[in-house]
């Protein structure tokens, strides 16, 4: 039975990084699953309250240009979506790079093997920068999301912390992300479990 749910990602968090590969892994590993990518911007989601919404300041664009990459690769080119969002991931983790540089973005996307060009072309349109705005506020407003990442189904939705990253253990990122899964529709009642320190 396909289980289907939603995740959230912001390309500068560690967390988002490692619970989106858990989710890639264990859909490069065949898992039944059916999953919606959502951009959620960390920038937005610090705004103080009364002051202006990053969408509308033109100087925090290049803040939103990585997410708003990630949206056209998932929707022009969904072949590549997976290795350009791993990608997008490794250029802020694995190589300190700064996601507001459009070189960066550029660099990310072609070892995704996306057409650069292209993706180019659509972020120059706007209708991207758009799209992570509507995203963003729809999982605010129906789903009080706060951070990434957060995980949807249905009308539930949980903040979670995964501390690992799969590498290529598909099997280890289906326990995982079916363990998410499961806390998530069958246990509403556990509203946080947090250890107190962790492991070294």
């Amino acid at each position: 039975m396909t289980t289907a749910f939603s995740v959230n990602w912001d390309y500068r968090c560690p967390f988002a990084r490692n619970a989106n590969e858990h989710v890639l892994a264990a859909l490069d590993g065949g898992a039944d699953y059916e999953v919606s990518f959502v951009a959620f911007s960390l920038d937005q989601a610090h705004v103080d309250e009364g002051q202006p919404a990053v969408w509308d300041l033109p100087d925090k664009r290049p803040n939103l240009m990585a997410g708003a990459a990630g949206i056209v690769v998932r929707d022009r080119f969904p072949e590549h979506f997976r290795s350009a969002h791993r990608a997008l991931f490794a250029a802020r983790h694995e190589d300190g790079a700064d996601l507001r540089d459009p070189q960066v973005i550029r660099t990310a996307l072609e070892s995704g093997g996306v057409d650069v060009e292209a993706v180019i072309k659509e972020l120059d349109d706007g209708w991207p920068y758009k799209a992570l705005r509507d995203e963003h506020e729809r999982s605010v407003s129906e789903h009080a999301a706060f951070g990434v990442p957060t995980f949807i189904i249905d009308d539930q939705a949980v903040f979670v912390r995964l501390m690992t990253r799969p590498g290529s253990d598909a099997a280890l990122a289906v326990a995982t992300i079916d363990q998410v899964l499961e806390l998530l529709a069958r246990h509403p009642e556990l509203n946080e479990f947090k250890h107190t320190s962790i492991p070294r």
